[in-house]
């Protein structure tokens, strides 16, 4: 079942193809490390779901700390590479997940949310296959950030051939507003704050620099200055 839109799964099938190509070092690296050390407390030993997993680099590093993690992507490309992980993955959009409600103890998502219109619905299935007491660990663009003011500076950049970030939706929220987006039954625990302090993606290649400012991302991620992140992750409980 799914109810994402042709050019938008089209989008992602063709950023599928080069996704990882700066994945696994640098700025990108470090913001994979802290979205799973924040997701990692709750993740150790339930069961999981990462809604929107991509090509499973997240999902495999949850799946190393959980009782059983499953991933869900509406690319059919995504979903390719990630089942070639050896990853338990199912093809499907975050508005219309094919689980059982309570199914899982915790689900996450990062990077995605920003990208569904109807967010209000998104966060509705993610609460429903939620079991009560359990968590949600999911993921916001920050509109008070440096990171929104680098994209509207340098403009839509491109994914692919042909492709740029213009032709997905993107949403921006501020700090204040995701608690009251939030579906009934759902309250805050916690707004942790990613790529407070990075200006722009490309000091993480100096190797001087990307030591210093991987350690002044981890300081900020708790502190007073996360309102400021360029992602914002919200630790949510189901009551």
């Amino acid at each position: 079942m799914q109810t994402a839109s042709p050019p938008t799964r089209a989008y992602y099938d063709d950023f599928s193809h080069g996704y990882e190509r700066e994945r696994r070092r640098g700025y990108h690296a470090l913001i994979d490390d802290l979205e799973v050390e924040v997701a990692g407390p709750y993740v150790r030993g339930a069961h999981v779901l990462e809604a929107g997993c991509g090509t499973g680099l997240i999902l495999e590093r949850l799946a190393t700390l959980a009782e059983h993690a499953v991933g869900a992507d509406l690319s059919p490309g995504m979903v390719r590479r990630a089942s070639e992980r050896g990853l338990d993955v199912v093809l499907a959009s975050v508005t219309a997940l094919p689980f059982a409600d309570a199914s899982f103890d915790v689900v996450c998502s990062f990077k995605v949310l920003a990208h569904v219109p109807d967010i209000g619905r998104a966060l509705a299935e993610l609460s429903r296959v939620t079991r009560p007491g359990g968590h949600m660990v999911l993921e916001f663009y920050n509109r008070y950030s440096l990171r929104y003011l680098a994209k509207r500076i340098a403009g839509p950049q491109p994914i692919s051939d042909g492709r740029t970030e213009a032709d997905v939706f993107t949403r921006w929220d501020a700090p204040w507003t995701i608690q009251k987006i939030l579906p009934p039954g759902v309250e805050l625990i916690s707004l942790k704050g990613v790529r407070v302090v990075t200006p722009a993606a490309f000091v993480h290649r100096v190797p001087g620099l990307s030591h210093l400012a991987g350690r002044a991302e981890r300081l900020a991620l708790d502190s007073p200055l996360r309102y400021f992140g360029g992602f914002l992750v919200a630790v949510l409980r189901k009551r």
